[in-house]
């Protein structure tokens, strides 16, 4: 009997843009200097101490998260040189993202500690939808499928956002 010959497509971990984006945001230190920046803190000591990371970790993820392009360093001081972060555009749209996690993590993970929620700008709480682009339909559970392979090598992220 002959054997079939495998297809690595069917044994390799599933290729996807959230395994993309956890490469470079999937760590809590990241997400959390990116929730400061979000908020307006852009002082690597503010940000440590809102967020609890240690100088050496911090340091690290914001060097990944700008050399990845979601923030850059403003020079804010020459003598000494000292430097802010600030989100990018790519960074600025993360913020929906944190607003989801929060949400879901004030309806799943309750207990005693109190937390702040996310409001917006009118006052009124945040929460997050997900709409389909084409149709406007709100996403639901049971509404989602996998779309093919696609590459994004070479594309210009705002046009192919449009």
């Amino acid at each position: 009997m002959m054997d079939r010959p495998t297809d690595k497509a069917l044994d390799a971990p599933r290729a996807c843009f959230i395994a993309a984006g956890l490469d470079v945001l999937g760590e809590r230190w990241a997400l959390l200097a990116l929730r400061e920046m979000s908020l307006g803190v852009h002082r690597f000591d503010q940000i440590a101490r809102n967020t609890g990371a240690s100088r050496d970790i911090l340091t690290g993820r914001l060097r990944t998260l700008e050399s990845r392009g979601v923030i850059e360093r403003v020079q804010y001081s020459e003598r000494p040189a000292r430097y802010e972060y600030h989100l990018t555009t790519s960074g600025a749209e993360v913020a929906p993202i944190l607003i989801s996690l929060a949400a879901w993590s004030s309806t799943w993970m309750r207990d005693e500690t109190p937390r702040a929620s996310y409001k917006h700008s009118c006052g009124a709480d945040l929460k997050p939808l997900v709409l389909c682009a084409e149709c406007g339909e709100e996403f639901k559970p049971g509404s989602l499928m996998l779309g093919p392979l696609m590459s994004t090598a070479g594309t210009d992220p705002a046009s192919a956002a449009q």
